[in-house]
């Protein structure tokens, strides 16, 4: 059965890379010898493997891949070093009109509970 990796990589100016691969060793390898100079880790090096996931089905390791690939560094490192509360604090909602940072409509939502006294 042929094994499929999702990878974080940790670039030497702090970035992180994310890809997907079925050998591990050897794409970090051509990531740290800068085999592709139009791959966003080629003037990055030295680089540092701190997070790889197995998966058995392509497509899952894709998904899963596409998913990470758009998380902050915060929430990468988060994953790799296993800190997964940080990962929950860190997928919060913190924009200033989200419902559960905005007063009025606390306010309003309150209103109609008769449990919560003003």
């Amino acid at each position: 059965m042929k094994m499929y990796f999702v990878y974080i990589l940790k670039c030497y100016d702090g970035l992180t890379y994310t890809g997907v691969t079925n050998n591990v060793s050897r794409r970090l390898d051509e990531h740290q010898r800068g085999l592709n100079k139009n791959c966003f880790t080629f003037k990055r090096i030295p680089l540092e493997l701190i997070f790889h996931q197995e998966f058995n089905d392509v497509n899952q390791a894709i998904y899963f891949e596409k998913k990470i690939k758009n998380w902050s560094g915060k929430k990468k490192l988060a994953l790799a070093n296993g800190n997964f509360d940080m990962i929950q604090i860190l997928s919060e909602c913190r924009n200033a009109t989200h419902s559960k940072y905005n007063i009025e409509t606390k306010i309003g939502l309150d209103c109609a509970r008769p449990d919560i006294k003003e």
